[in-house]
């Protein structure tokens, strides 16, 4: 346990102060339990849990399989410029820390005139199934921003989903979004979203 303590508070980026103050207790008391000095009640010990955000097993030292979706990644967007459909396939970057995600494009795709623009967000995973999250345009002459939302491959390979926000066509947009580890894999997915929906219409 005092290890899963330490590794994860570490990994948040929490000083034994945070965590002290989170759980209700002596930042001395936090050393003392990654020290293995000593071992935290149950009650505390679940309240540690939370404060880390994993489960009690997680903190027994039970083995987890949480998917990590560090590294550089394609994103894809359907969204709409006066009215026609404009796919975008960029590069993003993705960097994890416990189930929070910071996701970063890295390129535009489309040009600036055609729709694209450079973006960040936050995002969080749900049980290594989904990641949800919100966006937002990081230049000044766009208003673009919104929520995501995906569901995971099984293996944290890719994901699909959609977008919901403010756009060049109107006030509440929303459109399919996938996330793939090549260009080519995320245009499969976007193509197949889009494929199904018509499918599911008709």
């Amino acid at each position: 346990m005092n290890e899963v303590i330490r590794h994860r508070r570490s990994e948040l980026g929490m000083s034994q102060g945070d965590l002290a103050a989170k759980v209700g207790v002596d930042r001395r008391q936090i050393r003392r339990y990654e020290a293995g000095e000593t071992q935290p009640t149950l009650s505390v010990a679940k309240t540690i849990a939370r404060a880390l955000g994993i489960t009690i097993d997680e903190l027994a030292g039970d083995e987890t399989h949480r998917i990590d979706l560090t590294g550089d990644w394609w994103a894809c967007w359907q969204s709409w410029k006066d009215g026609v459909e404009v796919i975008n396939p960029h590069e993003v970057r993705m960097s994890q820390r416990g189930d929070n995600v910071e996701i970063v494009a890295v390129t535009r795709g489309t040009p600036l005139e055609g729709g694209g623009y450079t973006w960040q967000g936050e995002m969080r995973v749900w049980d290594n199934e989904v990641l949800m999250g919100w966006y937002v345009a990081n230049e000044a002459a766009v208003r673009s921003k919104g929520t995501l939302y995906f569901k995971l491959h099984q293996h944290g390979i890719n994901a699909v989903g959609r977008w919901v926000g403010l756009s060049y066509d109107g006030p509440i947009i929303s459109g399919w979004s996938a996330l793939a580890q090549t260009k080519d894999e995320v245009v499969a997915l976007m193509d197949k979203l889009k494929a199904d929906e018509k499918v599911s219409a008709s």
